[in-house]
C-alpha cells in the first residue's frame, strides 16, 4: 500500500453511494458546486439495492406517520415526472383478508385522504378484475396510487447528471477517516482499493450520506449519531405474478407488501433488530422464509406454488428514539443533522433516516444547509429538470431510438429503451456484434453492456449486474455469467485472470441468494450451474483466492 500523497480540494465531498448521496451530488453539481461522492464499494450496494422497490403513495405510513405519508406522496408524484424511465405507474391495491379487521379499511382511507393521498375504496370483485392474482376470499379493497422503480437504475441516473454537470464519483474509495483542523472537519482520508493507495481529500464541507453506516462515519469525529438497525428480508419470485402493486390493509407487520418489478415479483418484508456490529453480515434465516411465503400466499394465493429465485436482506437506515424491539414505530422521516449548532464542529453535516421514495427530498434539505454555509444562493431545480433516461415525452419509444437499428429486433430495442430510455440511442448503435444476446433472461445485448463500460462506471462483473440486469433472472448467471465476464475482457475492462476471480465472486453471491430457499427446482438448478462452471468449465475456488485483489 503506498503512501499518502495525493492532495485534491473540493467545495463538497458527499460520502454514501446510495440514492440520497447520488441525489445530493446531483443537487450540488446542478447548483454549481464543485463536489465529488465517495462509495467504499458500488453505487446502490446498500439500503438503496436492497428494498422492494416500491413506489410509495405513502399510503403504508398514512396512520401511523402522517408526515411522511405526505412526503411520501409529494415525491410520488415527482419522480412519476422526473424518471419516467425508472418508473411503472402501476397502483396499488390494500387488501382486507377475512381475518382482519375491516373496521381499519375507513380509518385508513380517511388518513390517506387526510395526507393528501387519493385512496378510494373499490368493490373486492373490481380489484380481482384489476388484480386477478390477489387473494379470491378478500373483504374489502383500496386503490391507492402505488407504482415501482427501479433503484439501481434511479441511483445511476443521478450519477449521471451528476457527472454531466461536473461532479465526479470515486468507487470503491473507502473513508478511513475525517481531517479535522480544531472545531472544523476539512476533509476526508480515503483508501483508493483500484489503485491500492490512501488519498487525502480537502473540502470546506463533508456530507454525511452513508446511511445505516452514517454511525460509523460520525464516530470518525468523535459524534455521536444512533441508528437503529432494522433487517428487512425478501423473497424474489421467478416470474412476475402480479402487475399491480398488493399491500395487506392492516397495520404495518411482516410480508404484507407483494410488488412486481420488471421480469419478477418480489415479497416483503419483515423486520428484526440486529446488532449494529453486524450491518455488513446479513443473511436470510429459514423463520423469515416460512414467514414470507406464509403471508405472501395470503395475499396472492399462486405464491404458493411459484418457485422462489432467491432471498435476500437489507437494513433500514432508522434513527434510534424508541425501545420499539422491530423498529417499525421508529419515524421514516428525513433527520437532517448539522453539526456545528448540534456538536460545534464545522464543517460536516450528516443526512439520515428516509426512505428510497424520499432521497431527492433529502438531498434538497442538505443542500439547502450546505449553500447557507458557502453563501451559495443557487435554489433547487431537481424536482423539475427530468433526470438522463427521462428527458423525452415518452420514454417508451423515443423516435431516436427506433431509428437505424435493424440489427436489433423488436423485443431488443423494447428492453433497451425500457431500461435507458432516451438514452437508449446509445445502446442501440446498429452494429450487428452489438445486438448479439449477452443475457437471455433480461434481453441485455453486447451493446448495453458497452455502453455500461463506457458510461456508467462499470468496474467489474457485478457492478455490471447493477446497470443492466445480467444475472437477476431466472437463470441467475448460469447462461449469462461466463459472457459477460469475456466481454468485459475483450472491452479491457478487465484482464483474463481478474475476469476469472470476478466470475467466481459473481456465481458465489448469486449463490449467497439461493442458499436460504435452496430446495426443489432452486437447487436442481444451482447443482446444474455448479456442475456448468465446476466441471465443465473447470472453474474452482482456488480461482478466486488467487485473485482476490482483483476489483
Amino acid at each position: 500500500m503506498e503512501n499518502s500523497t495525493a492532495y485534491r480540494e473540493t467545495d463538497v465531498i458527499v460520502i454514501g453511494g446510495g440514492a440520497t448521496g447520488a441525489g445530493t451530488l446531483r443537487d450540488l453539481a446542478l447548483r454549481g458546486l464543485r463536489c465529488l461522492l465517495l462509495e467504499r464499494f458500488d453505487i446502490a450496494t446498500g439500503a438503496t439495492g436492497r428494498n422492494h422497490g416500491l413506489l410509495h403513495s405513502g399510503s403504508r405510513y398514512a396512520v401511523t406517520d402522517s408526515e411522511s405519508a405526505r412526503e411520501c406522496i409529494e415525491e410520488n408524484q415527482i419522480l412519476r415526472r422526473i424518471s419516467r424511465h425508472c418508473v411503472e405507474p402501476t397502483d396499488g391495491l390494500f387488501l382486507t383478508l377475512p381475518e382482519d379487521d375491516l373496521a381499519y379499511q375507513s380509518q385508513f382511507i380517511a388518513a390517506c385522504q387526510q395526507a393528501g393521498i387519493n385512496a378510494q375504496a373499490i368493490d373486492p370483485q373490481e380489484a380481482l378484475r384489476l388484480e386477478p392474482a390477489a387473494n379470491p376470499q378478500l373483504i374489502g379493497a383500496v386503490r391507492v396510487p402505488d407504482g415501482t422503480v427501479d433503484p439501481f437504475r434511479l441511483t445511476t441516473a443521478n450519477m449521471m447528471d451528476a457527472c454531466e454537470h461536473g461532479a465526479e464519483v470515486l468507487t470503491y474509495h473507502e473513508v478511513l477517516g475525517l481531517i479535522r483542523q480544531g472545531d472544523r472537519v476539512t476533509g476526508v482520508r480515503v483508501f483508493d482499493h483500484k489503485q491500492q493507495r490512501t488519498l487525502d481529500l480537502y473540502a470546506q464541507v463533508v456530507i454525511n450520506a452513508a446511511g445505516i453506516w452514517g454511525q460509523r462515519i460520525a464516530e470518525y469525529a468523535d459524534l455521536r449519531v444512533r441508528m437503529f438497525p432494522a433487517k428487512g428480508a425478501l423473497l424474489i419470485l421467478c416470474h412476475r405474478i402480479n402487475n399491480i402493486v398488493i399491500n395487506r390493509c392492516r397495520k404495518p407487520a411482516d410480508a404484507d407488501i407483494l410488488v412486481p418489478g420488471d421480469t419478477i415479483s418480489l415479497i416483503g418484508t419483515t423486520s428484526t433488530r440486529v446488532d449494529y456490529d453486524q450491518i455488513d453480515n446479513m443473511s436470510v434465516t429459514p423463520q423469515e422464509v416460512e414467514i414470507l411465503m406464509r403471508e405472501g400466499a395470503k395475499l396472492a394465493p399462486m405464491m404458493a406454488q411459484t418457485r422462489i429465485l432467491r432471498a435476500y436482506a437489507g437494513v433500514r437506515p432508522l434513527v434510534a428514539s424508541d425501545n420499539d424491539p422491530s423498529g417499525r414505530s421508529v419515524s421514516r422521516g428525513i433527520v437532517l443533522l448539522d453539526h456545528a449548532s448540534r456538536d460545534g464542529l464545522e464543517g460536516f453535516v450528516t443526512i439520515t433516516g428516509g426512505k428510497l421514495m424520499t432521497y431527492r427530498l433529502m438531498a434538497e434539505w442538505v443542500t439547502d444547509k450546505v449553500c447557507e454555509k458557502l453563501g451559495h444562493s443557487a435554489r433547487c431545480t431537481t424536482a423539475e429538470r427530468p433526470l438522463p433516461g427521462s428527458s423525452s415525452a415518452s420514454t417508451q419509444q423515443p423516435a431516436a431510438a427506433t431509428s437505424g437499428t435493424r440489427a436489433f429486433s423488436a423485443p431488443l430495442r423494447g428492453s433497451a429503451i425500457y431500461r435507458h430510455g432516451d438514452r437508449a440511442t446509445r445502446v442501440l448503435s446498429g452494429e450487428y456484434a452489438d445486438s448479439s444476446l449477452v443475457c437471455e433472461c433480461e434481453a441485455v445485448t453486447a451493446g448495453e453492456v458497452r455502453y455500461a463500460v463506457e458510461a456508467l462506471k462499470v468496474n467489474n462483473l457485478i457492478d455490471l449486474r447493477r446497470r443492466t440486469r445480467v444475472g437477476m433472472g431466472t437463470c441467475q448467471g448460469e447462461l449469462c455469467a461466463c459472457r459477460a465476464a469475456g466481454l468485459l475482457c475483450k472491452l479491457g475492462q478487465s484482464t483474463p485472470p481478474q475476469a476469472l476471480a470476478q466470475l467466481s465472486q459473481f456465481l458465489n453471491e448469486r449463490w449467497k441468494g439461493v442458499r436460504p430457499i435452496a430446495w426443489g427446482n432452486a437447487l436442481r438448478e444451482s447443482e446444474f450451474t455448479s456442475w456448468v462452471y465446476q466441471g465443465l468449465c473447470g472453474l474452482s475456488i482456488e480461482d478466486q483466492q488467487e485473485e482476490q485483489h482483483a476489483v
